[in-house]
């Protein structure tokens, strides 16, 4: 099964349902079900900013299916969804549309960057 790695606060922002767009620098024609990788590496900025000390690193935590991507040309367009992808437009101006989210208590893996392939069983 393919995999996304974010960083925490990031994933957990995602698996929670608060998070439901995530934003890249780049696209994908990819659509379908995925699971949630946490980034060994936090972003502490953010780990303050949305409150939170402690959260699982370098494993799955969750899965989600990747509905659509939406293409940000401008920042009123990135502005006007902000309470959906919580950031700001240097995370990229492609918005992965994200549904059916669920937490996973999954295993320690090491992530990659963009998908990558999940080959053991959840």
């Amino acid at each position: 099964m393919k995999a996304l790695s974010l960083k925490q606060p990031f994933a957990e922002l995602v698996v929670s349902g608060i998070k439901t767009i995530e934003l890249r620098r780049w696209n994908t024609h990819f659509r379908g079900d995925f699971l949630i990788h946490s980034s060994k590496i936090p972003d502490n900025f953010s780990m303050k900013k949305f409150g939170f000390e402690v959260l699982p690193l370098g494993k799955i935590v969750g899965s989600a299916k990747l509905i659509d991507v939406k293409k940000y040309e401008n920042n009123f367009e990135h502005e006007k969804d902000k309470s959906k992808h919580l950031a700001d437009s240097s995370f990229g101006k492609y918005g992965f549309i994200l549904g059916d989210l669920k937490r996973i208590d999954g295993p320690f893996v090491n992530g990659k960057l963009n998908f990558w392939e999940f080959k053991d069983e959840i």
